[in-house]
């Protein structure tokens, strides 16, 4: 049996009785500063093991995204009408990639970049429209020609006016015109504009009635406008609610075409009497002209993870275009690349690295006006390098891929070009990326360096105490002993 006496002799922690301890005025002042210590540097290391810390590296590209890259974008042209905008993409390897529309959403807005309507559809593209093989007859012409100060009266005269707005360099447009004559003649002669009064084939020369084509919001050539009675709202800042027709441009097509719009209609003498269409009319569908001359393109295309290019510009496979009235300004609403960063995402992101997200948005917001001349052909190019970025986070000695961003720096200029100006985004993608990496800290790593800090500044004070209470008695006994 181990007696009491024997358990005591190994205590490590042995006790001076109260009767033999002293309180001192110097061991008063450094337990309150050692007390104030360890508050101090508890503290200090508790902020230490809530604080983040990381490490980054640049590292060789091994994404495990593919070998496609998404770019989001959001981009308003206040003078490229969405009749022709075009987005195209190419790249080093020979991608070209022309017209991209499944995944592109465009509407309308005027000047100062607010819609005007819904979205804008054009309709199946036609890769190849028949001009049929009538020739050039002269002094042939069927159809009205319609300046500045007659226009409104003829849109107001007749329940049915068509007009093929050309201009007399296009190609195209040489190319419409004996079709578009003979149509006219035929129609002419089919629905007589004094006995009938229900259509009528018109053409407005955009040389030389510029202000009345701009109104009409005309930037290709030749541009078929279906203008019906009534339609118009005169009011409304030049808003107009007309067609375009896309078809085919030889007579035949022509000419089904307008007797499929005059059908409907009937002459006030024979209101009641005409009730259906004729057999040989085309069925006609609705195909709206722009109601503004600008354009917002909102979308995402997919590239591949190689240098390339993403363009905007108009463009059409049957029309020509006047490069020194074309202006590519606009405004960045959002271009990004990769996938887009859900908030919550963004904000644990941040948590870990603040300075993250600043540079995948950098374009957001900017304008890009071309204030030069209009005849200037001016090419507006946006030089971007991107780099990955990669956020992994560690939870229980297990990694955690949190992010991939796709930050870049851009450098933006305009230039003068013999070509069609252009919207141009140049992108190349770094071979190297990113990655950032959570170190985290264990919970009794942190408990160790509190345990050190407190019994560390215990015996330090301890120490001091010891050294100035000493010192003290000393200085008493030298004192004692000066007096005797």
């Amino acid at each position: 049996m181990v007696s009491t006496n024997k358990l005591k002799s190994v205590d490590f922690y042995r006790k001076i009785p109260r009767d033999l301890t002293e309180a001192s005025l110097s061991g008063a002042g450094l337990s309150i500063v050692a007390a104030l210590a360890m508050v101090f540097l508890f503290g200090m290391e508790l902020n230490n093991y809530l604080t983040v810390n990381t490490s980054t590296s640049v590292i060789v590209d091994n994404s495990s995204d593919g070998e496609f890259l998404r770019i989001d974008f959001n981009l308003s042209f206040p003078s490229l009408s969405c009749e022709f905008a075009s987005v195209d993409v190419s790249d080093v390897l020979g991608t070209n990639r022309l017209n991209i529309t499944k995944t592109i959403r465009k509407f309308s807005i005027d000047h100062d970049l607010k819609p005007t309507g819904s979205e804008f559809h054009s309709g199946p593209v036609l890769h190849h429209i028949n001009h049929g093989d009538e020739v050039d007859e002269g002094s042939s012409e069927g159809s009205v020609s319609l300046k500045a100060h007659n226009f409104d009266q003829y849109t107001h005269q007749y329940p049915i006016l068509v007009v093929n707005f050309y201009a007399p360099w296009c190609y195209w447009s040489n190319r419409l015109k004996p079709s578009w004559e003979k149509a006219a003649k035929i129609i002419r002669e089919r629905y007589d504009p004094e006995i009938d009064g229900r259509i009528l084939l018109a053409k407005v020369d955009c040389t030389e009635e510029g202000d009345l084509c701009r109104r009409n919001h005309i930037q290709g050539y030749p541009s078929i406008r279906i203008f019906r009675k009534g339609s118009d709202l005169r009011d409304d800042h030049g808003h107009h609610d007309h067609e375009s027709y896309y078809g085919d441009r030889d007579t035949d097509s022509l000419v089904k075409t307008m007797e499929g719009l005059v059908a409907p209609i009937a002459m006030e003498s024979q209101r009641h009497a005409l009730e259906h269409k004729p057999e040989n009319a085309t069925e006609h569908v609705k195909r709206p002209a722009p109601s503004a001359g600008g354009c917002r393109i909102e979308g995402y295309v997919r590239v591949k993870k190689v240098p390339g290019n993403l363009m905007i510009s108009a463009r059409s496979g049957a029309h020509s275009f006047d490069s020194t009235q074309m202006n590519l300004s606009h405004v960045i609403s959002h271009f990004s690349f990769g996938m887009k960063v859900l908030p919550r995402v963004m904000s644990d992101v941040k948590r870990l690295i603040p300075h993250i997200g600043r540079s995948h948005d950098k374009l957001n917001g900017r304008s890009f006006i071309n204030h030069r001349d209009v005849g200037a052909n001016v090419t507006i190019e946006h030089y971007l390098q991107v780099v990955k970025t990669e956020v992994v986070t560690r939870r229980s000695s297990a990694e955690h891929k949190l992010i991939e961003e796709y930050e870049y720096t851009a450098h933006s200029s305009l230039a003068q070009t013999v070509y069609m100006p252009t919207a141009k985004f140049h992108f190349e993608l770094s071979p190297m990326q990113v990655l950032i990496t959570e170190n985290p800290k264990s919970f009794s790593h942190f408990i160790t360096n509190v345990c050190a800090i407190i019994g560390g500044v215990f015996t330090v004070a301890g120490i001091l105490d010891s050294i100035l209470h000493n010192t003290f008695r000393m200085m008493k006994k030298v004192e004692l002993g000066k007096n005797f």
